[in-house]
C-alpha cells in the first residue's frame, strides 16, 4: 500500500518487542536473517513506495542486511540500536522508544520519556 511505513527488521523477537511501542498503522516485517537480493525484491514488492525503515541487529549478520538494503533500497531509513545491546530484542523499551520517536514513528504515550 502506497506511503504506509515499513519497518524491516530480522526476526520474530525484534517485532515483538517494538509492535507495543508504536501508535500508528505501521507494517513490520521479518527477513528471518540474511536474505538475497531476489528474496528481499519479491519481500519488499508489496511495499513498493513506501516509507522503508531498517532496523538490524549491531552485529555481523545485521550488518550484511543493512548493506543489502542500502544498496537495493537506498531511500530507507536505517535505524541503529547501540553495540553495547547487540540486538534489537534486547534493548531496553525507552531506548527503542526514543529511536523510534526520532525517526518520525509515533509511540504510545506511556513509552514517553
Amino acid at each position: 500500500m502506497f506511503g504506509e511505513k515499513v519497518i524491516i527488521v530480522e526476526g520474530l523477537s525484534d517485532k515483538k518487542r517494538i509492535e507495543p511501542l508504536i501508535a500508528e498503522p505501521v507494517v513490520i516485517l521479518c527477513t528471518n536473517g540474511t536474505v538475497s537480493p531476489t528474496r528481499l525484491e519479491e519481500l519488499m514488492a508489496p511495499y513498493d513506495g513506501s516509507e522503508l525503515f531498517v532496523f538490524v541487529d549491531a552485529d555481523k549478520s545485521g550488518e550484511k542486511l543493512r548493506a543489502l538494503f542500502k544498496r537495493e533500497y537506498p531511500e530507507a531509513m536505517h535505524l541503529y540500536t547501540e553495540p553495547v545491546y547487540r540486538e534489537v530484542a534486547t534493548t531496553p523499551i525507552k531506548v527503542l522508544a526514543n529511536l523510534l520517536m526520532a525517526a518520525n514513528i509515533d509511540i504510545r504515550s506511556e513509552f514517553f520519556v
